[in-house]
């Protein structure tokens, strides 16, 4: 067994982090790496890549400094509690290498009706179907449990239930796609001699941080945007304003700007080019200022 290194406060060489999407060309990936200095040098958003173990997918396999690589992924990690105790599930980071094999063989085939949908079958529904075919409920009545209990703590807040997989707010689909692709072949992957971890399941951040080489974490983005003075609030009298607009994304440039250059992160030309002009247009370049977000962020 390999030797891990003592528990001791640091910050990781490399923090990334992917938009995951459920189509293959609209997940990308934003990367900062830590320099001789100790300041993070932060690049433009890429496409994840579809080869290769976690690290080059993400590309940040080479010329990395040593320490731990933090991974964040914008799906959700984790089971709501109700349903692990009902299930039996003790600790989600073992179970998950099993899920899709075994007795739990269907767990990542999303339902397509209410009577397919069973503990061992959560996710639901595949289609939308016709005008109330496709409900809450029957997701509820199915597995025995409420509303508030197919929640997550972190997703009382207003976000959508891991298990329901329709509508713009879903996340389901991301987290059968990330889990399935990534997260699991991951903590299976022995070859490539890395040693990850899943917080917050196999412990603090800190002490994962200074002792692991892997770090995967659930990450929110719009939670960031206090933490980095971004605001889409509207105006009074104004229009809508939203992340959509490349105007709108512009609008926050000089917030992004000032609080990397407050804290001494050094950004890419190419980078600091895209944030003072709002991403391009069109909705892949405003996920491009999520991610970045999420990644200087963290």
């Amino acid at each position: 067994m390999r030797e891990r290194r003592p528990a001791m406060r640091r910050l990781p060489a490399v923090v990334a982090h992917a938009d995951w999407g459920t189509a293959p060309g609209k997940r990308q990936v934003a990367a900062a790496v830590r320099q001789d200095d100790g300041r993070y040098l932060a690049g433009p958003a890429r496409q994840v890549g579809v080869e290769g173990g976690v690290l080059q997918r993400m590309g940040v396999a080479r010329e990395r400094p040593p320490g731990a690589v933090v991974l964040g992924f914008d799906f959700p990690i984790g089971l709501p509690r109700a349903y692990a105790e009902l299930v039996g599930v003790a600790d989600f980071r073992s179970a998950l290498p099993g899920f899709g094999s075994g007795e739990w063989a269907d767990f990542y085939r999303v339902a397509s009706s209410r009577e397919e949908i069973g503990l061992r079958r959560p996710f639901y529904p595949a289609t939308p179907g016709g005008k109330g075919d496709r409900a809450w409920h029957h997701l509820h009545q199915a597995l025995g449990l409420d509303r508030a209990a197919l929640l997550r703590r972190c997703e009382r807040a207003g976000a959508e239930a891991l298990f329901w997989t329709l509508g713009g707010r879903q996340v389901g689909k991301a987290a059968i796609d990330g889990w399935r692709a990534v997260l699991a072949p991951a903590l299976r992957d022995r070859d490539r001699d890395l040693d990850v971890a899943v917080w917050p399941f196999d412990g603090p951040l800190d002490e994962l941080v200074g002792r692991r080489d892997v770090v995967v974490v659930e990450t929110y983005p719009t939670e960031f945007y206090g933490h980095l003075g971004v605001s889409f609030a509207r105006v009074p009298g104004s229009p809508p304003r939203g992340k959509r607009r490349r105007a709108d994304r512009r609008g926050n440039a000089a917030a992004l700007l000032g609080w990397a250059d407050g804290t001494g992160m050094v950004l890419a030309p190419a980078l600091r080019e895209a944030i003072a002009g709002g991403f391009g247009p069109g909705g892949a370049a405003r996920t491009s200022s999520m991610r970045w977000s999420a990644c200087s962020g963290c």
